[in-house]
């Protein structure tokens, strides 16, 4: 599970809403490296980026993303084991720009919803990337 947050290369295919990723700068996922998408929905496309501010690894990242204009967002994901599996908590806040000055009780339920779609993406991605053996004798999401 570490492995795929820790590479930037996989965050377009778990990140919703993140449409290509261009270069990272630093030592991904160090404190202060960064990476630059592009974020769309339909036709609308906005640059962004998102900046590593904690990593513990094997079990805490903390990333501040960017969407232009339309703010800043503190996204925490935390790994703990969990019998034999891995129980993933995401939590999300706007901190800056239009996003913050529109969060009201509607947002944060368009917020779970897109956190359980991204818990599925990566989901799919860790999944994706073991054998069948690997399935069956390792970690269970």
């Amino acid at each position: 599970m570490w492995g795929v947050l820790a590479d930037a290369d996989q965050y377009q295919k778990w990140v919703v809403g993140t449409r290509s990723t261009h270069e990272a700068e630093g030592d991904w996922p160090g404190v202060g490296a960064s990476l630059r998408y592009e974020i769309g929905m339909g036709p609308l496309t906005v640059q962004g980026h998102t900046v590593v501010r904690v990593c513990e690894p094997p079990d805490r990242l903390e990333l501040e993303a960017s969407a232009g204009r339309l703010g800043t967002a503190r996204i925490a994901v935390r790994l703990t084991p969990w019998g034999e599996g891995t129980l993933i908590t995401m939590d999300e806040h706007p901190l800056r720009g239009t996003v913050a000055r529109l969060h009201t009780a509607p947002v944060d339920v368009a917020l779970q919803l897109r956190h359980r779609l991204m818990l599925t993406r990566l989901r799919n991605v860790v999944e994706g990337g073991r054998s069948p053996a690997d399935k069956e004798a390792g970690e269970h999401v």
